[in-house]
């Protein structure tokens, strides 16, 4: 596994590119959010996303996929957002939110019968960098960290043997994190949003 040290506070956007290469290789990556360290791949890619979802037993029938995208022009080719969405993610993203959309027919094939997607844009520019490299979304889901608690430092140190174990190809080393769940709100309905997990960050602010 190649792991890669990139700064929040100057990314490396040669390093971004050549994790981006892996993902368009059909790779799977580990990178840092704005809530903890997450494991993900090219969701335009057929193979590596099947091989996700069975790493992370993952059924596309059931669970609702989420996707991040590195701003709000490229989460509108994958999502549906109306102008209310828009005025929401204008105001909340990027930040600890994971905000569940209709989808759009544009998704790949793993999210086909699924109706909503979950939309990330994260308070951290090398995973969002990382997704404009990509020029798609990257399908991802939640890296945890064994007997971590909720507001836990994690260093890249610890999640590093654990991306090694789940056959990872690159990895970026993004620095400490504190561990927090993501606030994951419903917008399908934008009169009515919904809150289905209250993580970090409070809804509405």
């Amino acid at each position: 596994m190649n792991v890669l040290r990139i700064y929040p506070s100057s990314v490396n956007i040669k390093a971004i590119d050549q994790v981006a290469d892996e993902l368009l290789g059909g790779g799977l990556a580990v990178y840092p959010t704005d809530t903890r360290y997450a494991i993900g791949c090219s969701a335009l890619s057929k193979q590596a996303t099947e091989k996700l979802c069975r790493l992370k037993q993952l059924d596309p029938a059931r669970n609702t996929l989420s996707i991040i995208c590195g701003d709000i022009s490229q989460a509108s080719r994958y999502a549906r957002i109306d102008n209310e969405a828009y005025a929401l993610l204008r105001r909340y993203t990027p930040g600890p939110y994971t905000f569940i959309l209709d989808a759009a027919p544009t998704l790949p094939k793993v999210f086909k019968g699924r109706r909503k997607v979950g939309l990330r844009i994260p308070d951290n520019p090398i995973v969002r960098e990382l997704a404009i490299a990509l020029d798609g979304p990257i399908l991802t889901t939640s890296l945890k960290v064994p007997d971590v608690e909720q507001g836990d430092s994690v260093s890249a140190h610890i999640v590093e043997p654990l991306a090694e174990g789940l056959g990872v190809d690159v990895m970026i080393d993004g620095g400490s994190i504190v561990d927090h769940d993501s606030t994951v709100v419903d917008i399908t309905d934008t009169d009515n949003p919904v809150i289905v997990r209250q993580g970090v960050a409070p809804f509405p602010r």
